[in-house]
């Protein structure tokens, strides 16, 4: 049976939140949620390898922080069914949906087996997860084609 959700998980929850709200992270979720949609794993490679740069600092900064939250979840330090609550979770589940497609192959690109894998555990370890990743998974795509769309009738 699954643990009870305390005081003190609500409070991490709040202070979670408060970090998400901070000027830098802001920029950095909205660049991940509006303008970063890799189609391959070298689109992602690109921002990846491209230190210095913001969208580097930005890719960076998101997955850390969800990477953290996620290895809370995962150590029991967070109660997993107050994470997955969508109010809470839904950004990081859009944010992997993105890069699902594409983990395996840069897990070998990278030459590491664990890159992404606590966000992957956290986001996969429930059936209502696996379920939300994959109509996730749907809507990016859906959202991927129509700015193809946009793209290719504006140079037209």
């Amino acid at each position: 049976m699954a643990k009870k959700p305390t005081v003190a998980d609500a409070q991490l929850i709040l202070q979670l939140y408060d970090l998400r709200r901070e000027g830098e992270m802001r920029k950095a979720r909205r660049w991940w949620m509006e303008d970063f949609f890799p189609q391959s794993a070298d689109d992602f490679m690109k921002v990846a390898w491209a230190f210095g740069s913001q969208e580097n600092a930005w890719l960076r900064q998101v997955a850390g922080y969800w990477n953290m939250v996620t290895s809370f979840v995962l150590q029991g330090v967070l109660n997993g069914d107050l994470f997955l609550q969508p109010g809470f979770s839904g950004e990081l589940f859009i944010m992997y949906a993105k890069i699902h497609p594409l983990v395996k192959e840069l897990r070998k690109r990278l030459d590491d087996p664990e890159f992404f894998r606590t966000i992957e555990q956290a986001v996969t370890r429930t059936k209502w997860g696996r379920n939300r990743l994959q109509f996730l998974m749907k809507r990016i795509e859906n959202m991927r084609q129509r700015m193809a769309e946009r793209k290719a009738s504006a140079s037209a």
